[in-house]
C-alpha cells in the first residue's frame, strides 16, 4: 500500500510552537479536489498544501493551497513551508532554490544557511497590483476603531501580490492592539471589493529590534486571525514603498505577527522600486515540529 506521508511545520518561527502551522502533504497527486478540501479542515489549520508529484515539472514542483474554506491561487507561508518540506524530505540535499508551481504561477524560493541547516527562506513574489482606496469610514466601523486612529498621511488601499488585501495604516501599537473585527460590518465590505482579509499595522513594536507591528484578519477564509501572513506582508512591502512610508524606495524591516493571540511571528520584508515597478520578497524561518502519515 502506497504511503501518503505529511509534515507540520512552524513557518515564519524561530523556534517550535511560534509563527503559523502548515501541514504539508506529499505524494498527493492521488488525492481527489473534494478529499482535498476535507484534509485541509480536518487539518484546520490556516492552510494545508498538497504536493501533486515529487518530480519536477518546468524546473518546479506542483503545488496546490486549500484553507478550511477554499483552495487559494497563492499564500506566503504556505510558499515558505512547503519550500522547506520539498528540501528537508524530497530533495534531501542542499539547494540554493526549490520553484513552486501555483496556480498564480511559478514561485521562487531561495535559501541560506547556517550550520547546514535552512535558516533564512526567502520568496519572490509577483510585483504587488495595487486596487481601489477603501473608505475610512467604513474600515474604522468595521475594524471598531475610530477615524482618527488611521493614519491619514497614507491611504488604506487594496493591494495584491496574488490575492488582494486592504492594507490599513494605523498611528500606534496600542490602536493595533484594540482593532477586533465586526463581522456583520465585515462581510458587508467584502461584498463590495476584491480584498477579502485586512491586514492593520504600525510602526511601533512589541520587539524593539523590529520595525512594524502587524496583524491579519481574514474570516472569509475561516481565519479569524491569522498569526503570519506572508502574502499580506508582501502586499504590505510593495504598498510601504509606493507610498514612501520610510521615505525610501527601497526597505529592508523585520514585521512583527501574531503577537496579540500569543503565536509570535517574525517576517522579513524587502521591496525596491525599480523601472516602474516593485519588486517584494518575503523571508523567514522554518521548523519542522512533526512528521506522519494518513491513513
Amino acid at each position: 500500500m502506497s504511503r501518503t506521508p505529511f509534515c507540520i511545520v512552524d513557518v515564519f518561527a524561530e523556534r517550535k510552537y511560534v509563527g503559523n502551522q502548515l501541514a504539508v502533504v506529499r505524494n498527493g497527486a492521488a488525492i481527489s479536489d473534494e478529499d482535498m478540501q476535507l484534509i485541509a479542515r480536518e487539518m484546520h489549520f490556516s492552510e494545508t498544501t498538497f504536493i501533486l508529484s515529487e518530480r519536477q515539472r518546468d524546473g518546479g514542483f506542483d503545488v496546490r493551497i486549500f484553507t478550511p474554506e477554499e483552495e487559494l491561487p497563492f499564500a506566503g507561508h504556505p510558499t515558505l513551508g512547503t519550500a522547506y518540506v520539498i528540501q528537508q524530505e524530497v530533495l534531501r540535499e542542499r539547494t540554493e532554490e526549490v520553484r513552486l508551481n501555483l496556480k498564480v504561477g511559478q514561485i521562487p524560493v531561495s535559501f541560506t544557511y547556517r550550520d547546514g541547516q535552512p535558516e533564512v527562506l526567502w520568496m519572490r513574489q509577483k510585483p504587488p497590483e495595487f486596487g481601489q482606496d477603501v473608505d475610512r469610514k467604513s474600515i474604522a466601523e468595521v475594524l471598531n476603531l475610530t477615524q482618527e486612529q488611521i493614519d491619514d498621511r497614507f491611504p488604506v488601499q487594496e493591494v495584491s501580490t496574488g490575492v488582494f488585501f486592504v492594507i490599513v495604516p494605523l498611528k500606534s501599537l496600542d490602536a493595533v492592539r484594540k482593532a477586533h473585527v465586526n463581522r456583520e460590518k465585515y462581510f458587508e465590505l467584502i461584498r463590495s471589493i476584491q480584498a477579502k482579509a485586512i491586514l492593520v499595522f504600525a510602526p511601533e513594536t512589541y520587539d524593539p529590534q523590529n520595525q512594524l507591528n502587524v496583524r491579519v484578519f481574514a474570516d472569509y477564509y475561516g481565519v479569524v486571525e491569522d498569526p503570519a501572513t506572508g502574502s499580506a506582508n508582501g502586499c504590505l512591502a510593495g504598498y510601504l514603498v509606493k507610498h514612501r512610508c520610510f521615505q525610501a524606495e527601497q526597505i529592508d524591516l523585520r514585521a512583527e505577527q501574531g503577537h496579540e493571540i500569543k503565536r509570535p511571528s517574525l517576517l522579513l520584508l524587502k521591496a525596491q522600486g525599480r523601472e516602474g515597478r516593485i519588486d517584494v520578497s518575503v523571508g523567514g524561518g522554518v521548523v519542522m515540529v512533526a512528521r506522519g502519515d494518513l491513513v
